[in-house]
């Protein structure tokens, strides 16, 4: 039990180093990254920047963690090759097998973490970021986000708000049924008030049918000054691509709020085919990470002396990526309904540890 917390308490302290050089480097890319995306507004400063950037840590962190575990892994047996410490383990009766009880229960450990806790906090962010990130580009916000009671949307610009709801879309969201829009001014005061039966967004417009028009100013009669029109345009500020990405933007929901979220774009009558995919992903990360543990430690617990170091090193990174890549094959094959949802989701994670596991037995047993 004692030689299990050590090992825990060292792998652990590879972990932290480790996510703390790859932090500060992705950090750099990504401050370097919207720098060249905001430098040419000039009312976003430095700062504003660097904020965005820390928005966006965590989600980097949270999809590089695979490797984050892989490299520790490799780091942790390396040392312990090195300084003879699993030769003695060996020496006192302990087998291979038994020396990973300790970073496999790490990694199991922080892969229920990141899906309970990371998550959930990656999605705060990734929201803050969107908002404040679409608030510099356009100087209003372009928000989408779907509930009980249909699908909102918030269209911006110098012109003021406009607040749009609809009880449902077609499947790729390019109408909108049973459709609300009510206008605001830049000071916040309400302009004017529309229904429709249905909305079509074009090339920079939504095309209105059967619209009933309610001008909302002070001291007049709305109803008395309404108009209708069978068909009506009204420029718009939203595309078919930014309402898509999203409705297919993950990062935004946690894990907790994802079943509720699926329920909710299918009553809106949106496919939650991605999403149904990305939640039984999130669900099966704790066994991909427990695999990333597995392919590290299948090429680095040797001695040194026996040579082959290099190789051994860049033989695990590879076959970590190639597990990664085929995990997201599956994913994509999953998304596009080619591949059900828990083969796509659970297929990989349970082959990588089997083929982990296998070559670890082989190595140590013949």
């Amino acid at each position: 039990m004692i030689l299990h917390i050590y090992f825990a308490r060292k792998f652990l302290f590879i972990c932290f180093a480790m996510t703390l050089v790859l932090f500060a480097l992705t950090t750099l890319i990504d401050l370097i990254d919207l720098l060249r995306d905001f430098g040419s507004i000039d009312d976003v400063t430095l700062w504003q920047v660097v904020q965005l950037t820390l928005l966006k840590s965590p989600k980097t962190i949270d999809q590089i963690l695979p490797l984050i575990l892989l490299l520790s892994t490799i780091a942790l047996f390396l040392n312990l090759a090195r300084s003879s410490e699993l030769v003695v383990t060996r020496a006192a009766g302990r087998s291979a097998v038994r020396a990973l009880v300790a970073p496999v229960t790490v990694a199991l450990c922080v892969g229920f973490i990141a899906v309970s806790t990371l998550g959930p906090i990656v999605a705060a962010f990734s929201n803050k970021f969107a908002i404040l990130s679409e608030d510099y580009r356009a100087g209003g916000s372009a928000v989408l986000s779907v509930s009980s009671e249909g699908l909102w949307l918030r269209q911006g610009g110098e012109e003021g708000q406009t607040v749009i709801r609809a009880s449902r879309s077609n499947a790729d969201a390019s109408v909108l049924f049973d459709v609300t829009f009510l206008a605001y001014s830049p000071d916040g005061g309400p302009i004017w008030r529309l229904e429709a039966n249905s909305a079509a967004l074009g090339d920079g417009v939504w095309v209105l049918q059967d619209v009933k028009i309610w001008p909302l100013v002070e001291g007049g009669n709305p109803e008395a000054e309404s108009s209708q029109h069978e068909k009506f345009e009204l420029p718009s500020t939203l595309t078919l691509e930014r309402i898509r990405e999203s409705l297919g933007a993950f990062s935004g929901v946690s894990v907790w709020d994802m079943p509720t979220f699926i329920a909710q774009l299918e009553q809106a009558g949106f496919s939650a085919q991605r999403h149904k995919v990305w939640f039984q992903t999130e669900l099966s990360r704790p066994l991909f990470l427990m695999a990333m543990v597995l392919v590290g430690a299948a090429f680095t617990m040797r001695h040194t002396r026996l040579g082959g170091t290099g190789f051994a090193v860049i033989s695990a990174v590879l076959l970590g990526f190639v597990m990664y890549f085929a995990r997201s094959f599956a994913t994509i094959l999953g998304e596009n309904d080619q591949l059900a949802i828990p083969l796509a989701a659970w297929a990989v994670p349970i082959a990588a540890n089997m083929l982990a596991l296998g070559l670890i037995l082989h190595a140590e047993d013949g």
